[in-house]
């Protein structure tokens, strides 16, 4: 009987470690593929609306259709930045923005130019698994994990087949 206890319990865990592999690696990849930007927050400057570690999506969308308190994501120097707009000035083509936690608005306006689009998800602590997908690394333990899944599958199924011939054997006698 341990013997299927054992195969019972390698199956589950193997199945269990392919499911998250898989629905890690979806939430990543299927945003991109609808035309989404995924980008990781790496300040507290949304907080608490949307906390470090974050992952945002970003949708694309003209500056010209940005409205007041939404969230929208930008080029600032190097770095992609997420805050809400205060107000969006058409005839200069620049958005004034503010972090939530931030007492003021930001010192500089935003050009069209530089908006990405509008944040319309955002999903907390995923961030670290953005991260993780985007290094080399990462993606070797992404399919080390995934391998290691498939291969408790597979020992699962050679200990039910091992503990079923057992048992024939057994009643034979």
């Amino acid at each position: 009987m341990s013997k299927h206890i054992a195969a019972s319990f390698c199956m589950v865990l193997g199945t269990l470690i392919l499911v998250v592999v898989i629905a890690a690696c979806l939430a990543v990849t299927v945003p991109q593929v609808l035309g989404y930007e995924v980008y990781h927050i790496v300040s507290g400057s949304m907080e608490p609306e949307i906390p470090v570690g974050s992952v945002i999506y970003v949708d694309a969308t003209p500056p010209e259709d940005m409205a007041e308190q939404d969230i929208i994501a930008f080029w600032r120097e190097e770095a992609v930045v997420a805050h809400r707009v205060v107000e969006n000035r058409v005839v200069e083509g620049e958005l004034i923005t503010k972090g939530d936690a931030n007492a003021q608005e930001d010192i500089s306006p935003v050009s069209y130019r530089s908006v990405i689009g509008r944040v319309t998800r955002h999903f907390p602590y995923l961030g670290a698994m953005l991260v993780l997908f985007s290094t080399t690394v990462g993606k070797v333990y992404v399919v080390a994990f995934a391998a290691c899944g498939a291969m408790l599958n597979i020992l699962g199924g050679r200990i039910r087949r091992r503990a079923r011939e057992d048992d024939e054997v057994e009643n034979y006698r």
